[in-house]
């Protein structure tokens, strides 16, 4: 076990799974705030306060290490991820207005196929013939999903695939900030992007919340914080290869989460969908390990 140049995480694949999981299942209790509190609240509005509780719950956790952690020695990758994180959000909000969140996470899930097909043009990697039709299967997933002539035909079910382009050009991000700033500055600067971009538009849509979408808020920019602090940690203690999969396991968490508190459960085309996109997604994220290993060939 050995530590990060950046960050204070223990290097270990076990520990990478759980940061991993955990975060995922903080983002989906938080996603299903969120679907509660826009029945009421802009979603403006939702995201400005999200960030703004994120950047109160953070100074605690920073405290007198405040000058030392808002230095960061890529400031331009760190806005870029604040705003990648501002769109996925806007994205994510906007579908779940109208889709049941397990669909709408099962849509949102095939960032880590994304992620293959942006790492040629923004990390010039070799992608072989073999993970193409891994990406291609796991959009025909999608299409599953989505069935033509089925009721996700709707101008929302676009908007997770949009969110989970935003989202893989995060967690590139995520990745490289991972050995280059500690994991309290990286979400640092992603409160405080995502409290400055919206900040301009919160007047002009405000809703004064009563006690408890004031106390909903809080919950949600405290979710957002935790989950940010686990997927930095998650990426710190294990390699990214071995993390990225678990992300995954937020489709077992939103089918809980909206059962419990919603009352949907996913159909079988769903179901189907789900699986073909997941297995294809291990699938790629497996030929990308192995084209990694020492005398590996594009796979």
């Amino acid at each position: 076990m050995s530590r990060g140049e950046a960050g204070e995480t223990p290097q270990s694949v076990g520990w990478g799974i759980f940061w991993m999981c955990s975060s995922m299942l903080l983002f989906v209790c938080m996603d299903g705030t969120t679907k509660y509190l826009i029945r009421t609240y802009p979603i403006a509005e939702i995201i400005w306060v999200r960030f703004v509780f994120h950047l109160l719950f953070m100074m605690p956790l920073m405290a007198k290490r405040l000058p030392v952690l808002a230095k960061t020695r890529s400031p331009g990758l760190q806005v870029l991820r604040g705003v990648m994180v501002i769109l996925t959000n806007i994205a994510i909000i906007i579908a779940l207005q109208v889709l049941p969140l397990a669909e709408v996470s099962v849509l949102s899930s095939v960032s880590p196929l994304i992620v293959t097909a942006l790492s040629v043009p923004l990390l010039g990697e070799k992608v072989g013939a073999r993970r193409w039709v891994g990406v291609a299967i796991g959009f025909a997933g999608v299409v599953l999903v989505v069935r033509p002539g089925g009721d996700l035909i709707h101008w929302a079910a676009v908007f997770p695939l949009l969110g989970s382009i935003s989202y893989a050009i995060n967690q590139i991000s995520t990745r490289r900030l991972g050995g280059i700033d500690h994991p309290l500055t990286t979400v640092f600067y992603t409160a405080l992007v995502g409290v400055a971009s919206t900040s301009v538009i919160v007047p002009f849509l405000w809703v004064t919340p009563d006690a408890m979408g004031w106390a909903l808020m809080g919950g949600v920019g405290l979710l957002s914080l935790a989950g940010h602090i686990f997927s930095a940690r998650a990426f710190q203690a294990a390699p990214a290869a071995a993390v990225t999969p678990f992300n995954y396991s937020s489709l077992v968490w939103a089918t809980a989460v909206g059962y419990v508190v919603f009352g949907d459960l996913p159909d079988g085309w769903t179901v189907a969908g789900a699986t073909v996109i997941v297995a294809s997604g291990l699938y790629v994220l497996d030929r990308q390990r192995k084209k990694r290993q020492p005398e590996g060939t594009p796979e």
